[in-house]
């Protein structure tokens, strides 16, 4: 673990994070966080805090730590992706051997609902890919 600490931190939120910039060195040997912006992942939006004016130094770690985060959370989505198939896997067993009458009864509609609306788009996105490639190939 080292003792030295970043000199900017990212406190994460909803659609991306308030960037301070981390002060040790001052007369108390305190740690300062001093808010120098906010940023959107969705829209890739830096606004300066304040009157802040922000440094060539502090845009380029802002951008690049918005690229790193942004791969980050597509892995997550894929991987959320990935947990979902075997929620459905598990699900099926469940529902197979498990589940008694009056739990079926509270989850079948809403199971089939969702998985026709599931099914729909997975179809129409697929037919989409199929046709831009025979348009490619043509």
């Amino acid at each position: 673990m080292t003792s030295e600490l970043p000199e900017f931190y990212f406190r994460v939120r909803e659609n991306g994070a308030t960037v301070f910039r981390v002060d040790t060195e001052n007369r108390q040997r305190r740690i300062e966080m001093d808010e120098i912006a906010v940023v959107n992942v969705k829209n890739g939006q830096i606004k300066a805090h304040n009157r802040h004016d922000l440094t060539d130094e502090e845009r380029t770690v802002i951008e690049h730590w918005m690229a790193e985060r942004q791969a980050l959370l597509a892995t997550r989505d894929l991987d959320d992706i990935h947990r979902a198939v075997d929620y459905l896997n598990l699900t099926t067993h469940w529902a197979q051997t498990k589940a008694e009458p009056a739990q079926l009864e509270e989850v079948t509609d809403a199971l089939l609902l969702a998985m026709h609306d599931l099914r729909t788009v997975l179809v129409r996105k697929k037919a989409d890919r199929l046709l831009k490639d025979e348009g490619a190939q043509g």
